[in-house]
Parts: C-alpha cells; sequence; structure tokens
C-alpha cells in the first residue's frame, strides 16, 4: 500500500500517477488506468474508460444548506463548473484500501469509498479526516453516467468523465462543526446553498454545473420524493438505498461527442439489472478454445464417450455395507448436496472403496459447509462475530445433532448449512477413527481461518509465507486429514497417517493452481492471494490490478513475468506430490489423490505464459480432462501426463526466449521442468498402455462409426478398457484384492 500525497503533487501528476479502478458494466473491479489514461476521450475509446467514482453532499441540518463546490480555474476536466461538495475517485494502492468487494457494495458499508471520500474532502477543502468518521457517510445509490467536456474544451474535447459514481450524503449538526481551509488549486470557491438558491444558480445560464451533479440532483436529489426534503429519514432509514441497480445516463446534448465523436450508449435513464448476483462469479468471462479446436481431439471426444457410457468410475454408494450402515435418505441427501456444489469432486469420491466413501464424502461437506462461513462477506455484523462462529464449528456442527445455519452462503452451500443435521446424522454413523479426524481438521482449519479474517486481501496475501500458510489451512490441512482416514480405513498403510509433509504438499500444489488461473475473479472479489512480494517486482504501479490492463503494452509483458513466476513455484511442488502418489497401494485410493493431481498440472501448463488469465477464467477442455481422467489408473499412467505437460511447459518457454521474450524465472523455470521430466522419464519408457492407449480405443469407435454399429463400437472398446485397466493397474490393488488378502492373513 502506497501514501498518497496530494501536497506534493501538481494537477498533471494527478493525471500520470493516480490509478483509478476500471470496471466492467456490473461495477466489478477487472483493471487499473492511470487518471488520465481513463479520461482521454479519442478514437480509440471514444468515451474515455469506465471507471469508479464518488460523489460526496454535505449538509448544514441546522440551516438545511447544502456545500457546495466551484472546481478550481486550472482543473484539466471541467474546470470552473459548479458541482457537489467533493467529487473524485477512489485509487488502487492505497493505505487505508479505497477497493471495495462487491459483498461490500451489496451491503452498503463501502469503506474503501468512504477512505477515499475522507482522503479528498482533506485534500480539496481541508477539513480534517477527525471530523468525518465513516460512520456517518451515508451511501445510497450509483449512477453509470458520461460527459465529453465540450463546454470547456469545445467540440473535440479530449477529456471527459466516463463513471460509476457512488453518492454519500453526510450531515452535520451545524456548518461550525466542520473546518474548511480551501486548496486553491483544487476548489476556486464554495458556497452553502437551500434548496431555492440552488434552483436560482442552476437556472443562472453563465453558471456552469457538472454533467454528474445535475443528473443527481434532477433524479433525486429536489422533487416531491427528493432526498434533500427530510435529511432525517435518508440519514436514519434505507428508505431511498438501492444498492443493488445501477442507474445509467448518457449526457446532456451540449456533452455528446468529444475527440471520439461519441454518441449515446444508454436508453433514458436505463436501469442495471438488479437481479444479477454481486462479485465475480458468474461476471468474469471463461476463455474457452472454438468449437473445432474442441473437435479436432478425436482422442478427447473418445475419452468422454468412454465416460458416458462405460463409466469406468463406478459409484459404491449401492453396496450393502454403505446401505446397513447409514440412514438412506441421509446419505441420499449428502450425495445430491456434494454433485451441487463440487460436481468434479462426486466422481472420484463415489468410486471410493465402501468403507471408506462416506467418511470422505462428509469429510468434504463439513469442511465446505465450513468454508461457506468464512467465504460469507456480509451475513456477519462483525468480524468478531465470524470469528466466534468459525472457532466454535467443530462443537456446534459436529456434536449438536441438531445444529444448522441459515442465512449464510448462497443457493446450494445456503441449503447445506440449513440441513446440515442429515450430514450430522451420517457423521455420527462413521467409525470413531473417522470422527476424530473430520473433528481435528475442521478445528485446525476453522483457527486457521479466523487468523485471515479482517485481514485486508484486495492486494493478494503479504508474502510467499503468508501465501503458503494460507494455502495450508485451506488445503494443506486436507491432505493430512485424507492421508488420516487412508490409514484408518485399513485400505493404506498405517505410516501414511505420518506422511504430514508430503499431504500438505499435496493440498499446496491444488491450491496453488486455483489461485493462479482465478487470478482476475479473486481481484474482482476483492479477496486475491498472489503474494505481494513476487507481484511487486512486475507491477509497475504497485497495484495488483496493473496486470488486467491488457491493452497496455508493459503492463501486458510485466503480467506474462509475474505468472510465469508463480507457476514455477508452483511446479516446484511436483517431486513431493509424485512421491506421494508412489506410496498408495489402493488402486481406488490412487485414483482418488492422482486425478485431482494430473488436472492441476494440466491447467498449470494451459496457464503459463498465456494472456487469457488476466481477462478471464482459463479452464483446459472437457475433453482433455475425461482422457486424463480415464488414463490415471497407476503411477505409469500418472508419470506420463506428468512427463507430458512439464515437457510442454518447457517448450513455452523456450519458444518464448526465442522470440525476444527475457523471462525472470526462465532458468528456474527449465530446471524444474526438467526435474519433474528426469523423475517420470523411467515409468514412461516402460509404460506400454495409459496415456497412450488411445489409438486403440480410436480404431474401435471409428469402425462402429463407420459401420453405423456404434454400440458394438462401444462394447470392444469397454472390453479394451477393462483389459487395458488390469495390465496397467502394476503395483496397485483393488480394495477387493486388498480385502482378500487380509482375509487369507
Amino acid at each position: 500500500m502506497s501514501k498518497w500525497d496530494g501536497k506534493a503533487m501538481s494537477q498533471m501528476d494527478f493525471m500520470e500517477k493516480d490509478t483509478v479502478l476500471v470496471l466492467d458494466n456490473d461495477d466489478n473491479v477487472i483493471g487499473s488506468e492511470s487518471k488520465r489514461g481513463s479520461h482521454e476521450f479519442n478514437m480509440k475509446q471514444p468515451a474515455g474508460v469506465l471507471h469508479r467514482a464518488f460523489s460526496v453532499f454535505i449538509f448544514d441540518k441546522s440551516t438545511n444548506e447544502l456545500l457546495l463546490q466551484q472546481r478550481a480555474t486550472d482543473k484539466i476536466t471541467f474546470p470552473s463548473v459548479w458541482t457537489n461538495t467533493c467529487c473524485s475517485h477512489p485509487l488502487h494502492g492505497m493505505d487505508p484500501p479505497e477497493v471495495d468487494s462487491p459483498a461490500e457494495v451489496a451491503a452498503g458499508t463501502v469503506p474503501g469509498v468512504k477512505h477515499a471520500a475522507v482522503r479528498k474532502l482533506e485534500h480539496e477543502l481541508g477539513i480534517p479526516p477527525a471530523e468525518l468518521p465513516l460512520e456517518k457517510f451515508k451511501f445510497l445509490t450509483r449512477l453509470h453516467y458520461w460527459a465529453a467536456d465540450t463546454v470547456t474544451h469545445g467540440p473535440k474535447a479530449p477529456w471527459g468523465e466516463h463513471e460509476i459514481d457512488y453518492v454519500l450524503f453526510f450531515v452535520v449538526k451545524d456548518k461550525s462543526e466542520i473546518t474548511l481551509n480551501l486548496n486553491k488549486e483544487e476548489v476556486e470557491d464554495v458556497k452553502w446553498v437551500t434548496q431555492e438558491k440552488l434552483l436560482e444558480m442552476m437556472n443562472d445560464e453563465n453558471l456552469l454545473f457538472s454533467p454528474w451533479f445535475r443528473i443527481i440532483v434532477k433524479k433525486w436529489v429536489l422533487g416531491k420524493n427528493g432526498w434533500w426534503n427530510d435529511l432525517k429519514e435518508t440519514m436514519e432509514t434505507d428508505k431511498f438505498c438501492d444498492f443493488e441497480s445501477i442507474q445509467r445516463f448518457d449526457p446532456p446534448k451540449e456533452h455528446l461527442g468529444g475527440l471520439g465523436n461519441a454518441k449515446p450508449q444508454f436508453n433514458d435513464e436505463a436501469v442495471g439489472d438488479s437481479s444479477k448476483k454481486q462479485g465475480a462469479y458468474g461476471k468474469i468471462q471463461t476463455h474457452k478454445e472454438s468449437k473445432f479446436s474442441q473437435l479436432s481431439h478425436i482422442d478427447e471426444i473418445w475419452s468422454a464417450l468412454v465416460l458416458l457410457k462405460i463409466k469406468p468410475l463406478k459409484s459404491n454408494l449401492e453396496s450393502d455395507f454403505v446401505k446397513q450402515t447409514f440412514n438412506a435418505s441421509d446419505l441420499e441427501f449428502c450425495d445430491d448436496i456434494l454433485c451441487k456444489v463440487s460436481r468434479s469432486f462426486a466422481a472420484v469420491i463415489r468410486q471410493l472403496p465402501p468403507t471408506l466413501l462416506v467418511d470422505v464424502l462428509i469429510f468434504y461437506l463439513v469442511l465446505r459447509a465450513l468454508d461457506t462461513v468464512e467465504d460469507d462477506m456480509t451475513a456477519f455484523e462483525s468480524n468478531e462475530i465470524k470469528i466466534k462462529h468459525l472457532m466454535n464449528f467443530h462443537k456446534t456442527a459436529l456434536e449438536d445433532p441438531a445444529w444448522s445455519m441459515d442465512g449464510v452462503g448462497e443457493a446450494d452451500e445456503k441449503r447445506l448449512l440449513q440441513e446440515f443435521p442429515k450430514c450430522h446424522s451420517v457423521y455420527a454413523a462413521l467409525k470413531p477413527e473417522s470422527k476424530e479426524v473430520i473433528a481435528d481438521i475442521t478445528k485446525r482449519m476453522a483457527e486457521g481461518m479466523a487468523e485471515f479474517v479482517g485481514k485486508d486481501l484486495g492486494q493478494g496475501t503479504a508474502d510467499v509465507e503468508q501465501y503458503n500458510r494460507y494455502c495450508h489451512f485451506v488445503a494443506g490441512l486436507v491432505g493430512e486429514g485424507l492421508s488420516r482416514l487412508f490409514a484408518a480405513s485399513g485400505l493404506e498403510d498405517a505410516s501414511m497417517s505420518d506422511e504430514l509433509f508430503l499431504s500438505d504438499q499435496m493440498g499446496l500444489f491444488l491450491q496453488k493452481t486455483n489461485i493462479i488461473r482465478d487470478y482476475l475473479e479473486d481481484y474482482v472479489d476483492g479477496r486475491a492471494f498472489w503474494p505481494q512480494s513476487v507481484w511487486k517486482k512486475y507491477s509497475k504501479s504497485g497495484d495488483l490490478g496493473y496486470f488486467a490492463n491488457q491493452n497496455d503494452v508493459e503492463a501486458k509483458k510485466q503480467a506474462l513475468y509475474c505468472l510465469n513466476d508463480l507457476v514455477t513455484d508452483a511446479l516446484h511442488l511436483v517431486p513431493d506430490c509424485l512421491k506421494y502418489l508412489s506410496k498408495l497401494h489402493c488402486a481406488e485410493v490412487f485414483r482418488f489423490c492422482a486425478i485431482p493431481q494430473v488436472m492441476a498440472i494440466a491447467t498449470l501448463d494451459k496457464c503459463y505464459h498465456n494472456e487469457d488469465v488476466f481477462t478471464g477464467v482459463v479452464k483446459i477442455r472437457k475433453g482433455l480432462s475425461c482422457k486424463l481422467i480415464n488414463n490415471t489408473n497407476d503411477v505409469a499412467g500418472v508419470h506420463a501426463v506428468f512427463y507430458k505437460f512439464a515437457k510442454s511447459v518447457a517448450k513455452q518457454a523456450m519458444k518464448a526466449k526465442a522470440s525476444g521474450f527475457q523471462d525472470p524465472s526462465f532458468d528456474r523455470t527449465i530446471a524444474i521442468c526438467q526435474n519433474i521430466c528426469d523423475l517420470t522419464r523411467a515409468e514412461v519408457k516402460k509404460q506400454n498402455t495409459s496415456f497412450f492407449v488411445d489409438c486403440s480405443l480410436i480404431t474401435c469407435v471409428g469402425a462402429g462409426i463407420y459401420t453405423g454399429k456404434i454400440p458394438i463400437a462401444l462394447s470392444a472398446a469397454s472390453a479394451l478398457i477393462v483389459k487395458t485397466a488390469t495390465k496397467s493397474i502394476g503395483n496397485m490393488k483393488t480394495s477387493a484384492k486388498l480385502e482378500e488378502e487380509k482375509k487369507n492373513n
């Protein structure tokens, strides 16, 4: 975070150095831009760049007057115009932070905007921050407007405003409560006015008023139901508050045009869609390959057919052991809600042996419920209350059969908490050893989450140590818990419960992959995790949002430097992950652990040196996911996958270097990729099926398609799959085989 010093900066300094919050039309922060770059109107950006702003209205309750300011004649944009008390922009990288999360906007708290208002009221009007307590600001609504500064600069004006503006009211008992000491470089004059005086001034053709002020006054402040009519009602109730919709306005005709010849963008006073969910979810685009590209991978199409028709991951939920041990109705709910909150994990959990399946299923749901409590930024009145719920979760949720929680989370996560007694019913029927593991990990994870509640993560974690610590609490502990459950089930060696370091590394590899991929989504949500000690080496603005400005050549280059650095860091976890997998004996447990790992290495390969990470969510092809699942049967198959993608990352790095890209992480990237290839090469050479069996499968389905006998082709392919899986298990044994050996011994 940086300390902003307005006294040491000129008007041009503000234009060049202030970094505003670039938005999409739904007010999600999607990047950053200089004040100059966002306010320029030209043919490339006719209406500038949409960014966040605020407008403060300070009232004297005793006289029912509003404090106006006249902008200084030396202001670059809209000089000499009369406007509300103060109007400016929240900035990136400020201390206190000025970037509000979607949850804070939805709740109407907007501390970031209020901090920005305090900063600028002191800078422009000299009002001391002590006279401006945050709790006295009332956030009322937002408007999306734009206007070319054609009145000042003429019809080809190079400047203008394009903002989503937050309207804030502030009321003092008497104007003597605030100290005014005008900054003449910012403010030409001020005036306290009544409603009648304001109308008189606005009707004076010799006076200029800012277009945003005219819109706000006309729409909300004056008139029959105007907010100014009853300041007590406006400030003490939520009657006029609207935190969901965004009102949209084109400017008066005299503010159309500019150097970019900007045209009207909205139907008059069009209202934003208030039904849209706040937050990044569903707002950030997902980058997908073209249909042609996906269809060109015939082997992946076949893999999808195999999963759909042959279903090699058989569910064990219908086994006699499961039916006889657990309440059928409650278990059905748990299985159903698992599919809804995490479809990707459902299949690999269901294929686990019956004596382990439900233990892992409940372990996952308990932690998902805990995560829902931690993630909800609006349900709790204070961080202290949230921390109390987190710290007691292992007792309330796991010891009280009737415990549930309402009003926390959204959609299926909310339902999970509302109907948690059904989960508890199944949890209560687990083996004592399993319940002990689940309760212990839940308690320790909650303690870790509590450590991060209240931390400002808008700019990521502080350093790599904190980055690793966060990943340990939310993922490494999961790995430890799973290892202990594997050992308790008897399906794996008892020593697995002591593999704490390797278990932690497995979790960190998955979590770091997700954090790298979700850069933009997390940044927009106001809870980012890229470590500042890494990204600040590359951000020229000192702000994490700098990398989202992909129109800037330098920002794009630095973004890739940072991305490649973090991918390389994650790849250093691979040797330990491979070591962990080599210790497993049960085929189903191995698949459960290995499938997420191969998905992660494929995702890192997709993210490496990929600028799409900074403009949306990058995902691997669904067909590739299916192929990875089908071929993750043993160590040889997994090593083949890691070998393939490590070589791919190295190839991309060398290609970038050959093109002149001077990546600071290049040597480290090549070294770890070489290490991974060395570790996996032996298994790849001796394995004779696994990742490369698809040619035979394609022959089967190809013949079926050509002859019109697809069912026959699938039948033949199914036999080949079974034969292949049997051959490729190698040192793996199915749970049935392990059980048989136990009985014989």
